[in-house]
């Protein structure tokens, strides 16, 4: 057990704080504190003792150093039991502390805010704070230390019991606090490479926190939990408002990003439908409402139990198209009280708001990609890229028409979202038909074609990949195809070209592959 005498207390969220020196102090419990903490405690009626005072060393550089001196390191860093370490203590005038309290400079908060400066956020990454935080925890079988003020009452509680903290709790914040100065390291030096633009760096350095447990992960027997990137913005699913429905899954989650990615793809009014991180059904319309339509026309079998995001707030008239759907998640940028009122009426269904009050949910998403590989990480762009019909190739002898190029071109946006082997169908701006994940292209079209049936009839085919053989061709113009959008690139090309001419089919090329693993 570890006796608490002298507590040392320098922190930036001031929460909580004054009731934890003023019950410390009443104890007996000597406080040590430095600047702004000092003056907080001093003038709320808690007596404390100025670092200054106790160092005999001024603060200097505007306090860039304070704290970094023997007679505040060495008392936290003094091994108790050591008698070496207490004749050293003792030799030169120093006391041990038993207990340290330290919140760290805003550095987060700081290079967060629109418009911040560099200067100012280099002034708020803390170095004597870090540097405490580590010897405390280094030396935690004598030194208790917190750095959340959520563990104030869990040691307060001991100390009131007993005068001490057990080593158990000793621990546990010892590995809280290396965590907590660990993050506050890489958020700085993700800023840092960032402004140096080193993308790939030799370290790659990333911080998350923690959001919630999930009940398990993509099965009953994983273990699984939600974290979220410290400077995630609004629009990101981390980031959401949940207003309605039950706590998300892990396969929610999964999902309803899927669904959000696809439907920032389009600048009209757009719906897209999800179902195991495909899209399902994707439909574009001059209001909500029709897309939403055009998007459950798509496959009015696969929504059952699927995600639906869209890219408008949600209005009656397409919340009660939603509320005759079993659904498992919708999210748009926001939701009027009428079609709250509505679809609130679904007890289970969930309703995550992508924009909060006075923001607004923007068009982009992540700038990088994380994939876990065993023993390793994979990381890459965002696959952003997007397609100018001036830089395309029309290969074939007939040239799409305007009302086929729309259709292309809308295919390509969702055919970038589908698992490969992709293969989507799509006309009057819906999907009609997806083929997604297959071993081989031609299976993943005969899958599109078979879901089409009769609509694939003068519909466009979109590829995320190109045709390795000609049977791809042969498919669609049984089916009726109109035109055929893919990235072009196989040695057998022209192959494909000359059946795409055989049977009138218009097809273009346009050099960009969309593989999604």
């Amino acid at each position: 057990m570890l006796t608490i005498r002298r507590a040392l207390i320098s922190v930036s969220d001031k929460t909580g704080v004054v009731s934890l020196a003023r019950e410390l102090a009443a104890r007996g419990i000597e406080i040590v504190s430095t600047g702004g903490t000092a003056r907080l405690l001093k003038e709320s009626g808690v007596p404390v003792t100025g670092v200054s005072d106790v160092t005999g060393f001024p603060e200097i550089l505007d306090g860039r150093v304070k704290t970094l001196h023997p007679k505040i390191h060495a008392g936290l860093l003094a091994r108790q039991d050591e008698e070496e370490h207490r004749r050293q203590l003792r030799e030169h005038g120093i006391q041990p502390f038993e207990l340290v309290v330290i919140s760290l400079y805003p550095f987060r908060e700081t290079a967060g805010r629109p418009g911040v400066s560099f200067e100012e956020v280099i002034e708020n990454i803390d170095i004597g704070g870090p540097a405490m935080i580590r010897a405390a925890a280094k030396n935690h079988r004598h030194v208790t230390v917190l750095v959340d003020p959520e563990d104030y009452g869990v040691v307060l509680s001991q100390i009131r019991e007993r005068g001490s903290v057990d080593d158990e709790t000793r621990l546990r914040l010892a590995a809280k606090a290396f965590r907590h100065t660990a993050a506050y390291d890489a958020l700085i030096a993700q800023y840092l490479s960032g402004r140096a633009k080193e993308a790939f760096p030799e370290k790659l350095t990333v911080t998350f926190d923690k959001v919630r447990d999930l009940r398990y992960g993509e099965n009953p027997h994983q273990k699984a939990a939600f974290y979220r990137d410290p400077f995630a913005g609004p629009g990101r699913i981390a980031t959401a408002e949940k207003l309605h429905g039950k706590e998300l899954s892990y396969n929610n989650i999964q999902d309803a990003g899927a669904a959000w990615e696809a439907v920032r793809e389009f600048a009209e009014p757009a719906a897209v439908v999800v179902k195991h991180t495909n899209p399902c059904g994707v439909g574009l319309g001059s209001s909500l409402p029709e897309a939403f339509r055009k998007a459950h026309e798509a496959d009015p079998v696969s929504i059952f139990g699927g995600i639906v995001a869209l890219n408008r707030p949600v209005d009656r008239e397409t919340a009660e198209q939603l509320k005759g759907i079993f659904l498992e998640i919708v999210l748009a940028p926001d939701f009027t009280p009428e079609a709250l009122e509505v679809l609130k009426q679904k007890k289970n269904l969930r309703l995550l708001r992508m924009a909060g009050e006075g923001e607004e949910a923007g068009t982009e998403g992540a700038p990088w990609r994380f994939t876990a590989a065993d023993g390793g990480l994979l990381m890459q762009e965002a696959d952003r890229k997007g397609l100018d019909r001036a830089e395309c190739r029309v290969v074939t002898r007939r040239a799409p028409s305007e009302g086929e190029w729309k259709e292309l071109l809308f295919a390509w946006k969702v055919v970038k979202h589908v698992k490969s082997n992709a293969i989507v169908l799509a006309k009057d701006q819906r999907t009609v038909g997806i083929g997604a994940g297959q071993m081989n292209r031609v299976g993943a079209a005969e899958i599109a074609i078979r879901q089409a049936g009769d609509r694939a009839r003068g519909a466009v085919l979109a590829s995320d990949a190109f045709f390795p053989m000609k049977d791809t061709v042969e498919a669609a113009a049984r089916a009726g195809i109109a035109a055929i959008i893919q990235p072009g690139g196989s040695i057998r090309d022209e192959e494909s070209i000359a059946e795409a001419d055989r049977h009138g089919i218009a097809m273009v090329f346009t050099g960009i592959r969309h593989f999604k693993h």
